[in-house]
């Protein structure tokens, strides 16, 4: 039981690292980022392609996320930052993008199945318990993720003006504040975001073409119930987190992977809002 309750807890901790860069960006730009699975694909080669290099497998995150925060730059100003007026073309874009960037990571590392080195091997000791210390790492860097969002989102000029945003757009440039620039930033934080976990969770995965797909699917259920809030998106993560790990390990591992899903599907006829805004 200890070892389900310790597989519950990281595996919650690994989808709200995977979810965040998705809910920031829907939750300032009203913008559903379908080339999300596309930029933790994107992470995940970069993981191969640090420590093919030999260097530290710790640097990869940090190197994914500086290149997912470019390449999401030069999108939202090129791609993105047109269609602003034009929603569902955004959208359409986003997933466009997606494909663009599996097909060309395709034609540079083909279709083979690629791993990288772990940061981490080997377990933890807790009281007499032995688990896995990547994944209870990686729990450590959620919570970190979750206070730094945070901290930026209500503790600085960006979170300020971010937040004005997302509550009035027009009463917010009317105010001086650059949403022109508040979308670009925060696009770019979000595309880092996720190629950083794509980063993070490669030691723990194989990497090829599709590897983000079932990534984005799950991402993109958990920010609809959870409301687009960072406190919301956390329990989001642990409640379906912790539901996928208890089928999976008590009735089928098939039936596991479809349980975010369906649970985030009855949860939104239940809060319709999402988690974070009730009813």
């Amino acid at each position: 039981m200890a070892n389900l309750a310790l597989d519950m807890i990281t595996t919650s901790a690994i989808l709200f690292v995977v979810a965040s860069g998705l809910m920031i960006i829907l939750g300032v730009m009203k913008l559903i980022n379908f080339a999300h699975g596309a930029f933790l694909t994107l992470g995940g080669y970069a993981a191969y392609l640090t420590t093919e290099a030999g260097l530290s497998p710790w640097l990869a995150p940090l190197l994914a996320g500086a290149v997912g925060f470019g390449v999401g730059i030069v999108v939202e100003r090129v791609i993105v930052r047109p269609l602003y007026h034009r929603p569902l073309d955004a959208i359409l874009a986003t997933w466009g993008l997606g494909i663009i960037i599996g097909q060309l990571i395709t034609i540079g590392f083909g279709r083979e199945v690629q791993f990288a080195a772990s940061p981490m091997t080997g377990t933890l000791d807790l009281g007499g318990i032995e688990y896995s210390a990547y994944r209870l790492t990686l729990t450590a860097v959620a919570l970190a993720i979750g206070g730094a969002l945070t901290a930026l989102l209500y503790l600085t000029r960006f979170g300020l003006n971010a937040r004005a945003v997302i509550m009035n757009e027009t009463l917010a440039r009317g105010l001086g504040i650059d949403s022109a620039r508040v979308r670009l930033l925060t696009f770019g934080l979000g595309a880092g975001l996720a190629c950083g976990a794509g980063a993070l969770i490669t030691p723990l995965l194989s990497v090829d073409p599709n590897m983000g797909l079932p990534w984005l699917v799950n991402s993109f259920m958990l920010v609809l119930v959870s409301g687009v809030s960072i406190p919301s998106l956390a329990l989001a993560s642990l409640i379906l987190g912790s539901a996928q790990v208890a089928v999976s390990s008590y009735i089928s591992p098939i039936i596991g992977g479809l349980t975010i899903v369906v649970l985030a599907a009855v949860l939104l006829r239940l809060y319709p809002k999402g988690l974070g805004r009730g009813t």
